[in-house]
């Protein structure tokens, strides 16, 4: 088979940390093709989709000690050639959000391939319709309470109802720009304005989960399906558990409430052919579903021993 990946660039991956390397390696390992191309180098051409596609070699990464180990050049280029998507068995949307413009337009492209012939992952109209954060509220009763707005006063009282909340932008990734808000704050009216972009974009807002000490875990899942889970915990006096912002990465197990959410939003995430999604639940409830780019395929492999990207691969080739 012949896998296409969407990415921001090789050397802005890290292969001991990012899912889509990890997925790479299992292809490679698996005897199929492994192809990569940017947003930039897709084109519209007699109808079809069309990018400039490089074919890469990998050394996959080696686990040593605690750690995932890349070889200094962890990559080498084999070709790159002009090619229809089409010729692609599978294409790997994984370009790391904000979902601008520019990525929408991208979404546009992938549409026009036929999916008789080639499976998008994930689905271009499902990105389109999933914002990270938006998406979520379509699962409301497995959320904690939760407002989007952009008016400070309904914001303020909300604040003031539940004594603290977090900020999230709508945008937003890796934890970048969420506030812990309490409504005593002085610069409380600063951090909205600041936030907003003074009453201009909507941002949401929750209730702040105290377990949220004890973790924010991502939980993987495929077709629907949970396949492995970590917990990141927030270090030093960071309240945000994001691995991106320096949270400790811990062994955990899905527990019978976080099955509940699964077995809820499963059958959506099917019906908008979103087949890899990483969801966040803290405290028992859902806070995002990540349908991006999500990540923590090696964090889980490395606590649990297990190979998810193999696991990706072996559904693929049976889909």
């Amino acid at each position: 088979m012949k896998f296409a990946f969407i990415i921001d660039s090789l050397p802005q991956l890290d292969p001991g940390h990012d899912s889509t390397v990890a997925i790479m390696e299992a292809a490679q390992i698996a005897c199929h093709e492994v192809w990569v191309t940017q947003l930039h180098q897709l084109s519209v051409i007699e109808g079809k989709s069309w990018a400039i596609l490089s074919q890469v070699q990998l050394i996959p990464v080696e686990l040593q000690g605690q750690k995932w180990v890349a070889a200094p050049n962890w990559y080498e280029i084999l070709e790159t050639v002009l090619k229809c998507l089409e010729d692609m068995d599978v294409v790997f949307m994984r370009k790391d959000p904000p979902v601008t413009v520019r990525y929408l337009y991208a979404t546009y492209i992938l549409e026009l391939i036929n999916p008789e012939k080639t499976l998008v992952i994930n689905s271009p109209q499902g990105l389109r319709e999933a914002n990270e954060k938006m998406y979520t509220l379509q699962f409301y009763s497995k959320m904690p309470e939760t407002i989007v707005s952009l008016d400070k006063t309904i914001i303020r009282k909300f604040v003031e109802e539940k004594k603290l909340a977090i900020l999230k932008p709508l945008g937003g990734k890796a934890g970048e720009g969420i506030l812990l808000l309490d409504s005593s704050d002085r610069n409380f009216n600063s951090l909205i304005e600041v936030s907003t972009f003074y009453g201009q974009e909507a941002v949401m807002v929750q209730r702040f989960i105290p377990e949220a000490k004890d973790g924010d875990k991502r939980i993987i899942l495929l077709d629907g399906q949970p396949i492995g889970a970590v917990n990141r915990i927030p270090t030093g006096k960071e309240f945000r558990g994001n691995m991106a912002v320096g949270g400790r990465s811990e062994k955990t197990q899905v527990t019978s409430k976080e099955l509940e959410i699964c077995e809820v939003i499963g059958p959506k995430l099917r019906q908008n052919g979103l087949y890899f999604v990483g969801i966040d639940v803290i405290g028992g409830y859902l806070t995002e579903v990540n349908v991006t780019s999500p990540t923590g395929i090696r964090e889980i492999d490395r606590l649990d021993e297990t190979n998810l990207g193999k696991k990706v691969i072996n559904w693929l080739e049976k889909k």
